[in-house]
């Protein structure tokens, strides 16, 4: 079983990217856009600065408007999967 894990730290770059810091210390830039993919995330999409708002709340990605990314997600390099598409296992 993976262990969970937590952001620590977040930057916002361009297009879309961030520099994500982990609890354990591991470092990553991602990129986000692959994941804005549903009502929740549509102002985020359109809209950089509110993409650029965003923040740590318990150890997760969020937004003002109560979209957050799950950092299991991002530290495990799990790709969205798309309303309507069949998951791929």
């Amino acid at each position: 079983m993976k262990k969970l894990v937590r952001v620590r730290e977040i930057t916002a770059l361009e297009n879309y990217h961030c520099q994500l810091v982990f609890e354990d210390g591991t470092q990553k830039v991602v990129d986000l856009k692959p994941y804005l993919h549903s009502p929740m995330f549509e102002t985020i999409l359109h809209n950089t600065d509110i993409f650029r708002s965003m923040q740590v709340i318990d150890g997760t990605i969020s937004w003002e408007n109560g979209a957050d990314i799950d950092p299991d997600v991002l530290y495990y390099d799990i790709k969205p999967t798309r309303m309507g598409e069949p998951i791929r296992r």
